[in-house]
């Protein structure tokens, strides 16, 4: 199991600290925990409690969400192009942001579609809100949880159905896109080799089909149904989750440890 240091051990640390979901996969915790396992550059887990006040990492983040990437006593980044850009400082090796303007410019687009505000994360977040919120019977995690999350990301249910289009539109690009790579010879989804979007879409996959047992064995039965999407996972395909697997299997940290 994962080894977390508090909020308060974390800031008096030095080295790379990344603040995150504790306790389970969280999409965004463990896209920012891939860059740097791709780069082996070693770090330290800070806690961060799901719905909790988390008033300690407010004091020191100005926020209380997770990821948050802290390099030695930088400034703390808490988005995802911050942490990329961080990791490509850090670790230049593998590149992770293409050298090619074009290239780099459709990554950054995609990436965007998957991680940034009204992408693929942002929207299953907004989905599971609604189904907690308006479920008869969600569980207590869920009554407890939902409310909180519903203020913090302005839950609007006018919203979820242009959500659900956003997220079957992102999976469909990707796998067009993959299907364009792999005719050119090209392994991976932007260029000619590993890139960001590689990582991310590998991370934002297991919401919609968790790696198998084997590789993620902590995580909750409750949230592996959660995550179990199967008309996302018919418009991916196979070879987009067989991509998913591969860049596990070559660059990342298997079993998951969370």
């Amino acid at each position: 199991m994962a080894q977390y240091l508090s909020v308060e051990q974390g800031r008096a640390a030095t080295g790379l600290r990344l603040v995150v979901t504790a306790h389970v996969p969280g999409l965004w915790s463990e896209a920012c925990k891939s860059l740097f396992d791709a780069k082996q550059v070693p770090y330290q887990l800070v806690e961060q409690v799901v719905g909790g006040e988390n008033l300690a990492l407010l004091e020191w983040t100005a926020q209380t969400s997770g990821p948050v990437a802290v390099w030695h006593d930088e400034r703390p980044r808490s988005t995802w192009i911050e942490q990329l850009y961080l990791a490509e400082r850090i670790a230049p090796s593998p590149r992770l942001i293409p050298e090619d303007m074009d290239d780099r410019i459709a990554m950054f687009g995609l990436c965007n579609e998957l991680c940034g505000e009204n992408g693929f994360g942002w929207n299953l977040r907004l989905r599971m809100t609604h189904w907690g919120l308006n479920a008869p019977d969600p569980g207590a995690m869920a009554r407890a949880i939902m409310p909180v999350l519903a203020a913090r990301y302005h839950y609007d249910p006018a919203a979820v159905a242009p959500a659900r289009v956003q997220q079957k539109a992102i999976v469909a690009r990707l796998r067009d896109r993959l299907a364009s790579q792999q005719a050119q010879g090209r392994d991976g989804l932007i260029g000619e080799s590993l890139s960001a979007l590689d990582i991310y879409w590998a991370a934002m996959a297991g919401a919609i089909e968790p790696l198998p047992v084997e590789h993620c064995p902590n995580m909750p039965p409750d949230m592996r149904a959660g995550y179990t999407d199967p008309e996302l996972r018919e418009i991916a395909g196979d070879a987009l989750f067989a991509h998913r697997d591969r860049i596990y299997r070559d660059w990342l940290k298997l079993p998951m440890d969370f």
